[in-house]
């Protein structure tokens, strides 16, 4: 993949509801399985994170056009010193 965008998604209506802001892609998905789908648009290739609970409408294949609505959360954060001048 030229450029992938690794998301952690979970796409019921009660986590997009408590994340607060929500995004959408879409595009044909280039790759599917029960984890991960992956879809393209223009250039880019963007991946992302599905599970049991993400709702799904209608037959998912390559191929297909899919728009994909997610939210974005931090899975660790590490903060550092700035350096000094």
């Amino acid at each position: 993949m030229k450029k992938a965008f690794v998301l952690a998604a979970l796409f019921s209506i009660a986590p997009l509801a408590m994340a607060g802001k929500t995004y959408q892609v879409t595009g044909p998905i280039i790759s599917i399985d029960d984890k991960t789908i992956v879809v393209e648009k223009g250039k880019d290739k963007w991946e992302i994170a599905r599970d049991a609970a993400t709702k799904v409408t209608g037959d998912l294949k390559v191929g297909e056009k899919v728009t994909i609505e997610y939210s974005m959360t931090a899975a660790s954060i590490t903060a550092k010193e700035a350096k000094k001048k």
